[in-house]
């Protein structure tokens, strides 16, 4: 005897309904679309520019697409100038600058956001105060110091100084505040020291919070030309934004086609940074949210 089982067919699923493009979507729309031009056209400008013959970077009217892209502009980026000297030189200074700021904002943070003190929060604000004095004002007494430490026209004479970070400290203090005091006193409890507890529960947890850190210190660093002018002289321990201007030749005479090649070159570094910390960059943004 066989039973026969009925098989139900699966219903149809509905379509969701479209949602009515409303006034207020297209103009954010809009918003986005003028934001994006005035973002990335600069952007687009310089490599088109940079694909032409130095005679056709000023057609009028002027061609924004080079139908017979010319890469010539970019050999000669190399052949006028040390690039991969301005490269390494560049690459060690932000490189050691980052992670001296994430280490030093990460024991900072964690001292003002954890450890009570007294004149705590005046400290705090007078770190904060920092944040308002633009670097003109002190390059002169840190070139002193660098001078009397006898490491003028070095790379460390760039590193050193910029290592502390008053933003850096702000945005760890936030981060750990963050943090549930429970997981420091659990730890308190099984006898563990201050610094114990930074390293073993607090520092694993502030890797987004850290990666914001350093990721915002390369892409700064990597493109500072002030302090860099300022602290050094030799053409060994030129960082790549120096070694660009030298590309415009004398009195502003070379080719517009090579020094924005040379542009395109240097944004090269800060684009593989971003591309591969862009995961940790959104979570340490995103992080907190929801709680």
């Amino acid at each position: 005897m066989t039973t026969q089982i009925d098989k139900k067919a699966p219903a149809p699923r509905r379509r969701a309904a479209r949602k009515p493009v409303t006034s207020a979507y297209v103009g954010r729309l809009v918003v986005l679309l003028v934001a994006a031009v005035l973002t990335l056209g600069p952007v687009m400008w310089t490599l088109s520019t940079s694909l032409r013959l130095p005679s056709e970077s000023f057609d009028l009217p002027p061609r924004f697409i080079p139908w017979d892209p010319d890469f010539t502009s970019y050999s000669e980026v190399f052949a006028q100038i040390d690039m991969i000297r301005l490269v390494v030189n560049s690459a060690l200074m932000t490189g050691l600058i980052a992670a001296g700021q994430m280490m030093t904002a990460a024991m900072a943070g964690y001292a003002f956001a954890r450890l009570k003190f007294k004149g705590n929060k005046l400290l705090f604000g007078l770190v904060l105060a920092t944040m308002m004095i633009p670097v003109q004002v002190t390059i002169v007494p840190v070139f002193m110091i660098i001078r009397g430490m006898g490491l003028a026209d070095t790379l460390l004479a760039l590193i050193i100084p910029a290592i502390p970070t008053a933003f850096g400290t702000f945005l760890m203090r936030q981060y750990f505040m963050g943090v549930p005091a429970e997981l420091a006193e659990a730890a308190e409890i099984d006898g563990a020291s201050q610094w114990r507890i930074f390293r073993s529960v607090y520092l694993p947890l502030a890797t987004p919070g850290m990666a914001i850190v350093g990721i915002l210190a390369f892409n700064y660093h990597w493109n500072e030309f002030f302090r860099p002018l300022i602290l050094t002289i030799s053409e060994e321990n030129f960082t790549l934004p120096l070694g660009l201007v030298s590309l415009q030749g004398n009195m502003g005479t070379g080719s517009i086609s090579v020094v924005l090649a040379g542009v395109i070159l240097s944004m090269l570094p800060a684009l593989v940074v971003f591309f591969f910390g862009q995961r940790s960059l959104r979570a340490g943004l995103t992080a907190g949210v929801g709680k």
